[in-house]
């Protein structure tokens, strides 16, 4: 014969619900937080982009130009000048490459954060709503005189 499960009692169910809420609310400050840190290195790594994009882009025109100085005259500071351009271009494409793979990798996180963070708030919010339904003291009904025929 199978063992019937014991009935929950109220107190343990109380501070089991109790635990419960609580730890929504410290998910909610948790996640609060990491949405603000996260998306503070998005911006740290957006203006970071714009910064190597620029720097590429002057790169770029310097070593056009070099290019054709030193095809006009081709001796040796014209090709150092060149050869010293490229490199740090390609420098400066690899750290762009690498940092608009971190702003991908963060982006991705900070659009789960927040979504994760609306359902707690949401989440909040409902049992917030609920508590103050149940919470509400009890009215009293007076009773309606019978009147006499």
């Amino acid at each position: 014969m199978a063992k019937a499960k014991p009935v929950i009692k109220a107190q343990a169910l109380d501070q089991s619900i109790n635990a419960s809420a609580e730890a929504l609310s410290k998910a909610c400050d948790a996640t609060g937080t990491a949405v603000t840190k996260t998306a503070a290195d998005a911006t740290k790594l957006t203006a970071e982009i714009k910064r190597h994009t620029k720097k590429k882009a002057t790169l770029t025109k310097r070593n056009k130009a070099a290019a054709a100085k030193n095809k006009i005259t081709p001796n040796a500071a014209n090709k150092k000048a060149v050869a010293s351009i490229a490199k740090d271009l390609k420098a400066t494409t690899a750290d762009l490459a690498k940092s608009r793979a971190s702003k991908a990798v963060v982006a991705t996180e900070l659009a789960s954060l927040k979504a994760a963070s609306k359902r707690l708030n949401a989440y909040t919010k409902a049992i917030a709503a609920a508590d103050k339904v149940l919470n509400k003291p009890v009215k009293k009904r007076k009773k309606r005189a019978i009147k006499a025929k």
